[in-house]
């Protein structure tokens, strides 16, 4: 890994040269992009209910850098209704959905326990005390009083959210489930106050980014063990996960396509001077098989290469270095299920001539070559046996863990 790590390229700008304005002691530690739910067209069940009434859902994350104080984000972005938030609140996490003793927290808006979002909106909490530490983990929970549609989500958490039979328990220490999923609903982001000096880096991505495949409630992602090197280097850097599970860079399906969401994912976030890119293998792996309409024309690699183009350029128009991640091998995909076609020569020669643009284009600020990180020496297009979980897509815990320990955290500006 260290011979791996050497290769990455360098830098074109330091952190410092290319840090965006900031809005305060406000920085972004901890992300959940919204997605819309899809419609029954698609053939992956959704796995929420499809409303809620009543209720209370509560749902954990781990943050990156900590603070002394927090605001909450949520979002409506997909819904056709006002979303009402009856109550909701916050607090350090406890195991299996319980609360820390004493951190319990109401969260307010513009001074009101209780708001109601416009259809596409997001709204975000006045600032509570709550001091947590970095890699620590919080609850919030919501009451949502009235009849609401499951509109936005975040579909691959994997991470649990508990959701009550009828009643305000947002208050709650001990939580009883009615039921449990292993989506995101309505939570988009938590912030906390930094140091001046503190700075964001937004990892942008599809379902490897997501973490799929990883082990739920252990926060294995390999943004999450990047976190967590950063924290171990001294490093006062957060940073924000906007994986989306099925991520397309030019076309939306199970969320917008990248070039349409880099906005509100990427360039929104205070403090974020670096932006990692990974996506396109889902443009390369979807087209023939049941993930898209009958008759969807295949992207050329050229097509994808321009998407990055576009984003890059995007990117540096907001002073930010954009960093290229190598897409990963994937033979044999899904063989032996409905999803089975996602894999033939054709795309993997469409791989093969993305990665060597990103290697080589220099248009980039900086390469990972996770390629080289998760192939199998002996048949670059399949992945290593010890880093896949089965589907020989996604990496398990330990190619996530690889993967995060590649990266030369002077890619990132730490350590110069």
């Amino acid at each position: 890994m260290a011979a791996i790590a050497g290769t990455l390229a360098v830098l074109a700008t330091s952190p410092a040269q290319a840090q965006r304005p900031d809005a305060g002691p406000w920085i972004d530690t901890w992300s959940a992009s919204p997605q819309p739910v899809w419609e029954s067209d698609f053939f992956l069940p959704v796995g929420i209910p499809r409303s809620l009434r009543n209720q209370t859902v509560r749902q954990v994350a781990r943050i990156s850098l900590g603070g002394s104080r927090m605001r909450v984000e949520l979002s409506n972005q997909y819904g056709k209704q006002p979303l009402v938030i009856g109550a909701a609140h916050v607090a350090l996490a406890g195991e299996q959905g319980a609360i820390g003793p004493g951190s319990d927290r109401t969260l307010t808006f513009g001074g009101n326990p209780s708001a109601t979002v416009p259809p596409g909106a997001p709204i975000v909490s006045d600032p509570v005390d709550l001091a947590a530490a970095p890699l620590g983990s919080v609850a919030v929970s919501l009451f949502l009083p009235e009849v609401t549609p499951a509109t936005t989500w975040h579909g691959d958490a994997v991470q649990t959210a508990f959701i009550s039979g009828e009643g305000d328990f947002t208050g709650a220490a001990e939580f009883k489930p009615a039921q449990t999923v292993l989506s995101r609903m309505f939570l988009s982001g938590i912030a906390v106050d930094a140091a001046p000096d503190a700075r964001a880096v937004v990892t942008f991505g599809d379902s490897i980014t997501d973490g799929n495949s990883s082990t739920p409630d252990a926060n294995r992602r390999w943004p999450d063990i990047l976190a967590e090197r950063l924290n171990k280097a001294g490093a006062k850097v957060a940073v924000v996960n906007e994986g989306i599970s099925g991520a397309r860079v030019l076309r939306d399906r199970m969320g917008d396509n990248a070039l349409a969401r880099f906005d509100r994912d990427v360039l929104s976030h205070p403090r974020a001077d670096t932006v990692v890119l990974m996506m396109g293998i889902n443009d390369i792996g979807w087209p023939g098989t049941v993930f898209v309409p009958k008759g969807e024309p295949a992207p050329a690699a050229e097509a994808v290469i321009a998407g990055y183009e576009q984003l890059i350029a995007r990117a540096h128009g907001h002073g930010m270095r954009i960093i290229g991640a190598t897409l990963t091998p994937f033979e044999d995909t899904f063989r032996g299920t409905p999803m089975f076609g996602y894999y033939d020569e054709a795309k993997e020669a469409k791989r093969q001539a993305i990665n060597a643009w990103i290697r080589t284009g220099g248009a980039f600020d900086g390469v990972i070559d996770f390629d080289a990180v998760l192939r199998d020496p002996k048949n670059p297009k399949h992945i290593l046996a010890e880093f896949d979980p089965g589907d020989h897509l996604h990496p398990n815990d330990a190619g996530y863990k690889a993967m995060a320990e590649s990266v030369d955290l002077g890619l990132l500006g730490v350590g110069r």
